[in-house]
């Protein structure tokens, strides 16, 4: 059934109410189902798990006054009913690149209350950098500023404050330090990630001590969820692999009430907390053609099949003559797939083969040409109907030779 994100973002952070019929009394009760610890959600890029963030935020905790847009983190992170790991985390770090004066680069921390904790109350600095230094390498060392004086634009003297600046230096093979070094955008996420986990960590330790008079802080007292949509993408299968049990790890760590509601679009991160979070509930997010979406339960015993799942939406596609450009881009990665899993050294050897055994070029150069679209509005233009025909084509063929079963006419698992 089709829904708004709003709905859906219900869905995943209400307790259901379910009617039932007593036999003796054959009486109607409610029972309240109560939200589980973890659900993880498995949706494409652009399905809308950065807004679906959103949407679960404002119904955990909505603002209470229609407060100007940057005083939202201040009022939201006082005490917090939902910690968030997605792409306006991001924004709270910016480079200070000051091209101006041509001083060395520095990430800029924008002040809110949880990097605060974070770092100035309970000082896990060296944890942070070791968490970064762990995904990335421990030649690379972020350093955070002290507070300092300094002038501004205009001349005026101002406070720089502790921790609100990072520097970063990478040690070279002949003993020699780079100082001063930007990050590419996939090191800065690791970053950001960085902080964040060392954050939640912490957040898990403090809340698992029951008596809330114990804990060092109340600040979380409150915290009823942690949502955390795509950690880094950016990550070698290894990486990315051991991220996903340390997530696991911290959320089977969890003794306390806390929900964790997990997106991403990788089919490894997924399957890697599939099978470490045997109990959590799983969802395969879709964005229907008419910009609603849906919310498909998964198979809890079994991983979810990426390749099997894109030969799905491939046969669907035919058959509605629903075809779209980046229907190619599914049929590049499934072919990707399928022949790293059968030995080929390229996927253009899945290809239908001539009588000379030889593949038709045009056919993989129109995958390569629609697979790599660079602007999304060009996901959805209109294909001609040779291309349409192309597509149905090979998709039938690689079902013939390869011995897949068609999908689209069976239910989604």
């Amino acid at each position: 059934m089709s829904q708004t994100l709003r709905e859906i973002a219900e869905r995943l952070s209400t307790p259901s109410v379910v009617r039932k019929t007593v036999p003796q009394t054959t009486q109607e009760i409610d029972e309240t189902r109560p939200v589980p610890k973890t659900q993880l959600i498995y949706a494409f890029n652009a399905t809308g798990k950065t807004r679906l963030s959103r949407e679960v935020k404002e119904l955990v905790s909505p603002k209470l006054n229609a407060e100007p847009e940057g005083n939202e983190e201040e009022e939201d992170q006082s005490h917090p009913k939902i910690l968030y790991y997605n792409a306006f985390t991001e924004d709270l770090f910016y480079w200070d690149n000051d091209l101006t004066e041509d001083v060395a680069p520095k990430l800029i921390i924008q002040p809110n209350a949880f990097t605060n904790w974070a770092l100035v109350v309970q000082g896990l600095d060296r944890n942070i950098i070791a968490n970064f230094q762990h995904y990335t390498s421990d030649k690379l060392t972020p350093e955070f500023n002290e507070e300092y004086n300094t002038r501004d634009e205009n001349g005026n003297e101002i406070t720089v404050a502790a921790f609100s600046e990072v520097t970063f230096s990478f040690e070279r093979g002949n003993q020699e330090q780079e100082n001063h070094i930007k990050l590419s955008k996939g090191e800065e996420s690791n970053f950001i990630w960085s902080v964040f986990y060392t954050l939640l960590d912490q957040v898990v330790e403090t809340l698992n001590i029951a008596e809330e008079s114990e804990r060092d802080t109340d600040r979380f007292n409150d915290l009823k969820y942690v949502f955390i949509d795509d950690p880094v993408s950016s990550l070698d299968e290894n990486h990315l692999i051991e991220l996903a049990v340390n997530i696991a790890s911290i959320i089977k760590h969890s003794e306390s009430d806390l929900k964790f509601i997990i997106t991403t679009h990788n089919p490894l991160f997924y399957n890697v907390l599939h099978n470490e979070l045997g109990r959590a509930k799983k969802y395969l997010l879709r964005k229907d053609e008419d910009g609603s979406h849906s919310l498909e339960p998964q198979n809890s015993d079994s991983p979810f099949s990426y390749h099997l799942y894109l030969k799905r939406e491939l046969e669907i596609a035919i058959q509605t003559g629903q075809i779209r450009k980046y229907h190619f881009n599914f049929l590049r990665n499934l072919l990707e797939k399928t022949s790293t899993f059968l030995g080929y050294e390229k996927w253009a050897d899945l290809l239908p083969r001539s009588e000379d055994g030889r593949t038709n070029p045009y056919e993989s150069r129109l995958i390569n040409l629609f697979s790599h679209s660079k602007h999304s509005a060009e996901e959805v233009t209109e294909l001609e109907d040779d291309d349409k025909r192309m597509l149905g084509f090979l998709v039938g063929k690689i079902n013939e030779t390869y011995g897949f079963k068609s999908a689209a006419s069976q239910p989604a698992e």
